[in-house]
């Protein structure tokens, strides 16, 4: 095992909106917060889009329940504000003024009752979005930011990374992934570099600033026991009178990222993807919600594959209330989609990613699931069920109907995520290499049993049956490993190495590494002391290039005593840092990302 640390700079750079401020915001945590936004809310700039109708917001008042520290009133995007794009007041009649108010009566109640109870540590906002997982205000372009080293020629394009960034205080319970999308994008060209973020505008999103405080349930934070059920109904009785509209979806698209058919999508499996395009100036702006020119009607989960080889993207959709709880469904290169395929499953179940191969689909039936009647007991609808055993479905990737999936058992298996996989004709047996997560549903609910990511090649045999799994890195060396990926343009085939975040001090990420699959030597590049970060992104140099790791590595990473970010540019073979970009704000830990070369960029639907 070889490690190396990313260099610590004396330099000191000066740009605009990087100043740190010794804010703490919980009591139980000592680190100074810089949230970076007013009072109540963040300050929301539309850019100017193709739907035309502008939204804007300052200072929206939510009920407050966390501190959030008042902007310093140099950051000049606060003062860009007049006072004419304020929000309006709902333009509502008589009978929904009542209801409104009746309504947020009946929630005042219910928050009350619940500020009663202490929160669980995966609903508590106090730990949920606590130090560098708070949120950040939205970032205009900022050009001919400081590099230090120099950028490889090869890297020209945009990097993008999403993430969970709350537009209000919670009013009660939140968990770190309830937070609406946030999409932050660095541009690359010619050794420059650019930097921005914007919100995707969601449907939820937009109506929460029209209303100027959150209304939508939050999926994971809020929807526990009774008082899940009753926000539930707060909600649907919104819908009801006319206050709020559900029809045009609920999700927050903060999780995956995709390129496909000239178009960026933004996605959360609880929606349509959004479409989000990337401006020639490196800005941001939302298109909106995507059905694949009215083909998709469903949900579609955050990790959609594009196989490198056809070019089609493959994908999954889940139900949590009605049959069929799962979905299956490609589109061509053109974007034109294939029928359904309905998957038999015994129950709605989280199937947050799955995997290909050259010619099947790997879908994971395994042991979290959704079940909705434990919240009239008091206790939380995503559990783990015991008594489920888990499972692999292989499916070819063309089929028209689920009758020839081949299921293959693997007890006790729960992967969040799928790194690869590939199939080894002589001996009848499908590879998956994916992190395996003990316990499977400690990051939904709270537990003491210390959560454990052991990155796991598990062996499918489509003759027999049976299965095997083994832990790839040796236990001496063994470290959560959790988000990151492989080189995609290898994607469904074999490949050597897998790059991924190292998640310690669970559920910050200290580093990456680079791991041997077939021999398990794993290799680490350290960001530092109280330095931490999120996904590797692996860019290749050439994609026709015989190594496979012949690329570099991009990774956010934020400095906990500077409170100052950055992007470094590792180089994959050798783990050298190549390049670091000077970040004019903080960049929070977030999800997944991915990159866009200039070609794509100038082809943009």
């Amino acid at each position: 095992m070889a490690s190396s640390t990313a260099p610590t700079s004396n330099t000191t750079v000066t740009w605009a909106g990087a100043h740190h401020q010794n804010h703490k915001l919980f009591s139980s945590f000592s680190l100074p917060l810089d949230l970076g936004f007013p009072s109540k809310c963040i300050s929301v700039r539309k850019p100017n889009s193709r739907r035309g109708n502008a939204i804007h917001c300052a200072a929206l008042q939510s009920h407050p329940m966390l501190h959030y520290p008042t902007q310093p009133s140099h950051r000049k995007e606060f003062d860009d504000f007049p006072e004419n794009q304020k929000t309006q007041p709902p333009q509502w009649n008589f009978l929904q003024k009542a209801a409104a108010f009746a309504l947020d009566m009946a929630e005042t109640a219910l928050v009350s009752r619940e500020r009663q109870h202490p929160l669980p540590k995966t609903a508590d906002p106090s730990v949920q979005i606590a130090g560098n997982f708070a949120p950040v205000p939205e970032q205009p372009v900022r050009h001919s930011l400081p590099v230090s080293g120099t950028i490889p020629d090869c890297i020209n394009g945009v990097y993008l990374r999403n993430g969970a960034n709350p537009l209000f205080e919670p009013v009660a319970g939140h968990h770190f992934f309830d937070g609406d999308g946030m999409v932050h994008v660095v541009t690359l060209n010619d050794g420059s570099a650019s930097y921005a973020c914007r919100f995707t505008e969601t449907q939820r999103l937009v109506q929460e600033q029209k209303l100027g405080r959150p209304v939508f349930p939050k999926a994971i934070g809020e929807l526990h026991g009774h008082s899940g059920i009753a926000r539930l109904l707060l909600f649907y009785a919104r819908g009801l009178f006319g206050l709020v509209d559900h029809n045009h979806g609920t999700g927050v698209a903060n999780a995956g990222l995709v390129y496909f058919n000239k178009r960026l999508l933004a996605m959360s499996e609880d929606d349509l993807p959004y479409q989000v395009r990337i401006k020639p100036s490196g800005d941001l702006e939302t298109v909106g919600r995507y059905d694949f020119d009215e083909q998709l009607r469903s949900t579609m989960i955050a990790h959609p594959k594009v196989d490198p080889v056809s070019g089609e993207l493959f994908a999954l959709s889940y139900d949590v209330v009605q049959k069929p709880y799962l979905k299956y469904f490609w589109f061509s290169p053109e974007g034109q989609k294939s029928p359904d395929v309905e998957i038999p499953i015994g129950g709605p179940t989280m199937m947050h990613d799955f995997a290909i191969t050259e010619n099947y689909v790997v879908i994971p039936d395994q042991q979290v699931v959704f079940k909705l009647q434990e919240m009239i007991t008091g206790g939380s609808p995503v559990i783990y069920d015991k008594n489920k055993k888990s499972r692999f479905g292989i499916l070819s990737k063309n089929a028209q109907t689920a009758e020839d999936i081949i299921w293959v058992e693997s007890p006790n298996t729960f992967c969040f995520h799928l790194w690869n996989a590939w199939e080894e004709p002589e001996t009848d047996e499908v590879v998956v290499i994916g992190s395996c997560m003990t316990p499977a549903d400690s990051i939904f609910n709270e537990c003491e049993e210390k959560l454990q990511s052991v990155l796991s090649e598990i062996r499918l045999n489509l003759k027999t049956g049976e299965s095997t799994r083994r832990p790839i890195v040796p236990a001496s060396e063994q470290v959560n490993l959790e988000a990151g990926m492989v080189n995609r343009s290898r994607l469904g085939r074999k490949t050597q190495f897998a790059y991924l975040a190292i998640a310690e001090p669970w559920p910050k990420v200290s580093g990456f590494a680079k791991v041997d699959l077939s021999t398990g030597e794993i290799h680490k590049y350290q960001y530092g002391d109280q330095r931490y970060g999120g996904e590797p992104y692996f860019v290749h140099r050439d994609p026709t290039s015989e190594r496979e790791d012949d690329g570099y590595i991009l990774a956010f990473v934020h400095d906990e005593k500077t409170w100052k970010s950055e992007l470094h540019i590792v180089n994959a073979m050798n783990l050298q840092l190549e390049a670091t970009v000077k970040l004019p704000s903080r960049v929070p830990y977030g999800f997944h990302g991915t990159f866009v070369n200039l070609q794509d960029l100038g082809n943009q639907a």
